[in-house]
């Protein structure tokens, strides 16, 4: 059985609120990190994600 990854479930919530919180954002470069490398299935969610976010469809939250 297939279970998304941890960047795929975080993508996943930025997209689904419509934002992307420095948390999401921390979380999403700390699983990065802990992986090593990018799998093809998390590097399409990001470029959907940047690509949502540079049509206006998500926004960036700055940190407070």
């Amino acid at each position: 059985m297939y279970a998304p990854s941890g960047i795929r479930k975080l993508v996943e919530k930025a997209l689904y609120f419509r934002r992307l919180t420095p948390e999401l954002e921390n979380a999403i470069n700390s699983e990065l990190t802990r992986l090593g490398y990018l799998p093809d299935t998390d590097f399409e969610a990001l470029e959907l994600l940047m690509a949502e976010m540079d049509a206006g469809r998500v926004q960036l939250v700055p940190s407070s």
